[in-house]
């Protein structure tokens, strides 16, 4: 992106990268500077357009006029509100999650590793389509089942799902989901102390890997 915003302020003309930095939105183009001053081909994607270039003379006397003046104004100003209102859903959605009760169950230990063997064979035979070789709580390290307890506990809370659903397509849906999972292991630490290491293992795992991917 930075070697297109470069190349596009080449020879007194800037692209559309650019102009979007200035503040300028693709209607505003079309409305302000109608066609190009000139046309590149696209260094980074071959196949993509062709570059539009706008002379940085003719872009500077139109943010002058006193009509993009007014519609720059008006420009922040939508996007100010767009932002509260965001911000105002988004804290709305957190708040929601941070009211929900959220419980897991209270099982034995031993009854607790013998289904957390069983949903993890399960889910292995659902992903898969078949499980060859099921695990049996003698065989699994205790690492790997604490792992597969705090897994099961996580996903046998029943809010969680519902939770989900309900986040669908909303906006802060990411932040929320975080809070929600976060929340869950929290209380799994809290009614097993013994799976507390794995839970807090898992939450820093979840936000590395949550991290990576912005």
């Amino acid at each position: 992106m930075q070697l297109l915003n470069d190349i596009s302020r080449q020879d007194d003309c800037v692209g559309s990268g650019a102009l979007a930095e200035r503040g300028w939105t693709v209607a505003a183009i079309r409305r302000f500077l109608g066609e190009p001053d000139r046309t590149a081909p696209n260094p980074v994607f071959r196949s993509a357009g062709p570059m539009r270039l706008f002379s940085l003379a003719r872009v500077v006397a139109a943010e002058q006029t006193e009509q993009w003046q007014r519609w720059r104004e008006r420009a922040v100003q939508r996007s100010a509100r767009s932002r509260a209102i965001a911000d105002a859903r988004r804290a709305s959605l957190l708040a929601e999650i941070a009211a929900l009760d959220i419980r897991v169950p209270r099982i034995p230990m031993e009854a607790l590793a013998e289904l957390s063997v069983i949903h993890r064979n399960r889910r292995v035979q659902e992903q898969a389509g078949y499980c060859a070789e099921p695990a049996a709580v003698e065989d699994v390290d205790t690492a790997t089942l604490q792992r597969w307890m705090v897994n099961y506990l996580r996903h046998c809370t029943t809010v969680y799902d519902a939770a989900l659903d309900g986040l669908y397509a909303r906006i802060g849906r990411a932040e929320a989901t975080i809070a929600l999972r976060d929340t869950i292991y929290a209380v799994i630490a809290e009614t097993y102390p013994g799976l507390a290491d794995e839970a807090r293992r898992q939450v820093a795992l979840q936000r590395t890997l949550q991290s990576r991917t912005r």
